[in-house]
């Protein structure tokens, strides 16, 4: 072993060799040997370079392009209209028609309150209508009663009249005493006393019926109207959907005492639901009122869309609005971005086909390419309204109608007013006198 190792320890420490050589040829070796990785470092940074300028070009091409012409947000949710079905009478619940979740349809009864008390009533109010219907009715049949009776007194008034002519008319010649024609003119003076009492009946009963019909009389209009409250009261025992939707916070129970205005359940029509977008106060300086919207919901995912527009932005921001608004005027003052709700109706369409509920998170984009729009809405006649309740009054007119009908008693007089069958009837008119008093 140490034979073989002896030459190669001469050949390294042979006297020829120079020092500083193998010193010298290390660096060379070491810059040969980096050159590549230095090379490889220069094409990642040109490569990083070009990377960055293609990514801030096509950036700025795409800000340029889509970007400043879109204002986007999260921070947006589905809203609606839920409309409270409460009680205008008070009473016990004794039946609940609908469910949590369950569609109604506009005019449906939905709750059920007892109405043994307010039946009651209403029995009450029509007989007193009828009794004063009744009552009325005598009064125009004592019309044709009192204008018999002058006819009577004008008749006897003529025939005293006549009998005292003629007494007159023979008193030169002896036939008649002066007692008789005293007697005869006590006679007219008694019929023209009877005459007036009577014409003064006809006229005081004719100032309770004059110019006015049984129906519309004022003693028969006052009845109907406590039988039309009583009937409101007995009707409003059923109450039904205001609207056609889907029934939320149903709280009623059967056997509940409720009160006007005590929440039963709400009703929430899903066909009129509408998108509240919060976008930050630097983000509106683009939005305008018509402007077209783009959306996506979370329940659905981004393969469907929904269409819509901006219809109008709330008068203030939610802190504005808050039951207890940010006191800024304090010493640790911190800004904070707030958020204003622009509100977006959805196309009619695209709702039938994939419904939305109350609450549900939404993705907005607004394009705001035009911006020529107003800020600010107009004057509109946005109207919610139902007729479910425009039934009970009609109900009650017909009801109150039909009771007038039965009670009313048909007199030849009853459905005129009394300036008019004056202008036929002199009284002087023995025809007239006749037919009355047949």
């Amino acid at each position: 072993m140490s034979e073989i190792n002896t030459p190669e320890r001469e050949t390294t420490q042979a006297p020829d060799a120079k020092p500083g050589a193998k010193s010298a040829a290390a660096p060379a070796q070491a810059v040969e040997a980096n050159e590549p990785n230095t090379r490889k470092r220069k094409l990642l940074l040109s490569l990083l370079g070009a990377a960055v300028v293609v990514s801030a070009a096509a950036y700025g091409a795409y800000y340029m392009t889509y970007s400043r012409y879109h204002e986007t947000t999260d921070d947006a949710y589905v809203s609606g209209n839920l409309v409270q079905l409460t009680p205008q009478v008070t009473g016990t619940v004794i039946a609940v028609n609908a469910d949590d979740t369950q569609i109604v349809k506009a005019g449906d009864p939905v709750v059920t309150l007892d109405n043994a008390d307010a039946k009651i009533a209403l029995g009450n109010a029509e007989a007193a209508l009828g009794q004063t219907v009744r009552q009325v009715s005598s009064l125009y049949v004592n019309n044709d009663f009192y204008a018999a009776n002058v006819a009577q007194k004008q008749s006897d008034l003529a025939r005293a009249q006549d009998d005292l002519r003629r007494r007159q008319a023979v008193a030169g010649t002896g036939a008649v005493s002066a007692e008789d024609i005293a007697h005869a003119r006590d006679a007219v003076n008694a019929a023209q006393a009877a005459l007036d009492a009577a014409r003064q009946q006809a006229e005081a009963n004719r100032a309770l019926t004059d110019h006015t019909t049984i129906a519309q009389h004022p003693n028969v209009q006052a009845a109907a109207s406590k039988v039309r409250d009583a009937y409101l009261s007995y009707a409003r025992n059923t109450l039904p959907a205001p609207v056609t939707g889907y029934v939320a916070k149903r709280s009623v129970q059967v056997g509940q005492r409720v009160s006007p205005g005590t929440p039963l359940m709400a009703v929430v029509p899903l066909d009129g639901v509408w998108v509240d977008a919060n976008y930050k106060e630097n983000q509106l300086r683009n939005m305008r009122i018509g402007q077209p919207v783009t959306l996506t919901a979370d329940v659905y995912g981004g393969k469907v869309e929904y269409h819509g527009r901006v219809v109008g932005f709330s008068a203030g921001t939610g802190s504005a609005f808050a039951t207890l608004p940010a006191q800024n005027a304090t010493g640790n003052w911190i800004k904070v971005v707030q958020r204003l709700p622009a509100r977006i109706q959805l196309d009619q369409k695209e709702l039938e086909a994939h419904p939305l509920r109350i609450g549900l998170s939404m993705d907005v984009d607004v394009d705001t390419h035009d911006n020529a729009g107003p800020q600010l809405g107009a004057a509109m006649n946005t109207t919610y309204r139902t007729d479910v309740f425009a039934q009970y009054g009609a109900q009650a007119d017909a009801e109150i109608d039909r009771i007038i009908a039965q009670n009313m008693v048909t007199t030849r007089d009853a459905s005129r007013p009394l300036a008019k069958r004056d202008a036929g009837d002199k009284p002087g008119d023995k025809r007239a006198t006749a037919q009355r008093a047949g």
